[in-house]
């Protein structure tokens, strides 16, 4: 009597299925980025590929941030800020201080300077910005390149001063030379053509992966089957 069987190797129909896995996170970073073109403050994220990738699968995709500064587009807003250099904004956020690049702020009643979410927008001195007078109208706050913040006061016609907004490197050093920009907003870094030629590339390589793992699951069912006959 002959004993026959079939044996099954993770070089063959696993590490396929972990390549078309892979090609799928690879896909997904590349939608953020593609939906994130028209947002403000949105910084691209560029998938990472790790070593040994054929054995780990998905888990081997990671993403790292573009810091590169996006579009600056002029706003009607004087409370709009933008970066015209790499640092973030601290913001003070119910889970503890935050980063981020979308400078829409806006003002309350007792001249807290706030995000749209209505987060507090710290000054250099750790210390949420306040406006030393609440301002008759918005054009007559004045935001220097340094960030320093100025409000007219109505009565003395003199600047007085509030503050200076808060700007970091993503590992919390100060930056010396912001250069901020009052009354523009900064749209995403994202190059849709780059975007859109990865898209292109990754469904190639998930179908060249899919047409292979068919073939070794044709291969095994035959060969299962012609065992059981």
């Amino acid at each position: 009597m002959i004993n026959g069987s079939v044996h099954f190797t993770e070089r063959g129909i696993v590490q396929n299925i972990r390549a078309m896995r892979r090609q799928q996170v690879l896909m997904d970073i590349t939608n953020q980025n593609i939906m994130g073109f028209d947002k403000v403050g949105y910084q691209r994220k560029i998938p990472v590929v790790s070593s040994f990738a054929e054995f780990i699968g998905e888990e081997a995709v990671s993403a790292t941030t573009d810091d590169t500064v996006g579009r600056l587009n002029i706003s009607n807003n004087p409370l709009d800020i933008a970066l015209a250099e790499k640092g973030y904004f601290q913001i003070q956020t119910k889970d503890g201080i935050q980063l981020t690049r979308d400078g829409r702020f806006k003002m309350n009643k007792d001249g807290e300077i706030l995000t749209l979410e209505g987060n507090k927008v710290l000054s250099t001195s750790g210390f949420p910005l306040v406006l030393p007078l609440v301002p008759e109208k918005l054009s007559d706050i004045v935001i220097d390149l340094d960030g320093k913040v100025s409000v007219l006061n109505s009565k003395t016609r003199k600047l007085e001063t509030a503050g200076t907004i808060s700007v970091v490197s993503h590992d919390g050093m100060a930056v010396l030379s912001p250069n901020v920009r009052q009354g523009y907003n900064e749209y995403s870094n994202v190059s849709m053509e780059t975007e859109f030629m990865q898209a292109m590339e990754y469904p190639k390589h998930f179908e060249a992966n899919s047409v292979v793992f068919n073939m070794q699951k044709d291969i095994l069912q035959r060969s299962i089957q012609s065992l059981s006959n």
